[in-house]
C-alpha cells in the first residue's frame, strides 16, 4: 500500500485581534496626523476603529504607546553610495522636502515629538537609526557620523518645523528648488567637509 504525504495543515486565518490591532493604527495614524497628538483622543480613535476605547487601551496601555506604535515611519532615505559625492546635499534635501510634502504622520510626529517625550523618542529612534548609516556611506571621518548626522537633522527638522508646523511665511513661501540651493550646500558640508 503507497504512502501518502500528509495533507499540510490550511494556512492560518487571521486572528481577530490582529484585524482590530490594525483597525486601531489605520484610525490612530489618520486621527493623530488630523487632530495632532494633544487634540486626538483615545475615545475618537476608538470611534472611527468601530470598537470600544477599552480595546485601544488592551493593546496599546495609553495614548502615548498608541502613538509610538502608530508612527513606525520609513523615512526611505537614499542609498548615498549611489550618488556623486559632490551631489549628497542635494539628493537628502530634496528625499526630505519629498517626505514632508507627502507624509502627514512625519509632520504629527514632529508636531508631537516638540511637547512630548514619547514623541520625541520615537523622532531620535527614527533619525537614529535611518540618518546615520546613510551619513556614514559619506562620511570621511566615522567617528563623526553621529555629529554630522545630528547636524544634518538640525537642518532637515528646523525647515519642516517652521514650513509645515508653525509655517512660518517667509519659510512656506520658498519654492523647492530655493529651498535645496539653500539647504544643499549646508547638508554637504555637514556630510562630507573635512572637520574644522
Amino acid at each position: 500500500m503507497p504512502h501518502t504525504p500528509p495533507t499540510p495543515p490550511p494556512p492560518p486565518t487571521p486572528r481577530r485581534s490582529d484585524a482590530t490591532r490594525t483597525a486601531i493604527l489605520d484610525a490612530a495614524r489618520e486621527r493623530f496626523a488630523a487632530d495632532g497628538y494633544e487634540r486626538a483622543t483615545i475615545r475618537a480613535i476608538a470611534k472611527d476603529a468601530n470598537i470600544d476605547p477599552s480595546m485601544v487601551m488592551r493593546y496599546y496601555g495609553n495614548k502615548e504607546g498608541l502613538f509610538a506604535a502608530a508612527v513606525a515611519v520609513d523615512l526611505k532615505l537614499p542609498d548615498l553610495g549611489t550618488v556623486p559625492r559632490s551631489d549628497v546635499g542635494r539628493a537628502l534635501v530634496a528625499h526630505f522636502l519629498d517626505m514632508w510634502e507627502e507624509n502627514e504622520v512625519l509632520t504629527a510626529l514632529l508636531r508631537v515629538g516638540v511637547t512630548n517625550e514619547a514623541g520625541a523618542e520615537r523622532m531620535r529612534g527614527i533619525f537614529r537609526d535611518q540618518l546615520l548609516p546613510v551619513a556614514q556611506q559619506v562620511c570621511p571621518d566615522p567617528e563623526q557620523v553621529p555629529t554630522r548626522a545630528a547636524l544634518c537633522a538640525t537642518q532637515v527638522l528646523g525647515l519642516a518645523l517652521t514650513r509645515y508646523v508653525l509655517r512660518f511665511p517667509p519659510t512656506t513661501a520658498l519654492a523647492r528648488q530655493e529651498i535645496i540651493a539653500w539647504l544643499a550646500p549646508t547638508i554637504q558640508r555637514y556630510l562630507t567637509a573635512p572637520s574644522p
